[in-house]
């Protein structure tokens, strides 16, 4: 998946910092993910291992101790962690990401 760099034909919220992008402000567009700010982009966000979408690093409780780089890159957002049969969901997305992990 692959961000694209626009010109916003109608105003829209950051799915990182939730604040409004405004009508031909440029922003970043993923389809089925939404839109962010350039300068949002810049910042270092896992993505949920389920949806694909972003970790919500900014929002996380680990984060004044979590050291991105060096974490596992098979975090989970809050909005997959609360669904029904997280775990299960969590464990076949990453069997098919990494299979070697099956064995």
């Amino acid at each position: 998946m692959s961000w694209r760099k626009i010109p916003m034909k109608f105003s829209g919220t950051c799915i990182i910092c939730n604040e409004k992008i405004e009508i031909n402000e440029i922003g970043l567009w993923a389809k089925g993910l939404g839109v962010k700010h350039e300068k949002c982009a810049q910042i270092n966000e896992l993505q949920c291992s389920v949806c694909g979408g972003p970790a919500g690093c900014l929002h996380c409780e680990f984060q004044e101790t979590c050291d991105i780089p060096n974490v596992s890159q098979l975090c989970i957002c809050k909005k997959c962690s609360e669904e029904k049969d997280a775990f299960s969901s969590y464990q076949k997305s990453t069997n098919k990401k990494f299979p070697i992990l099956n064995s």
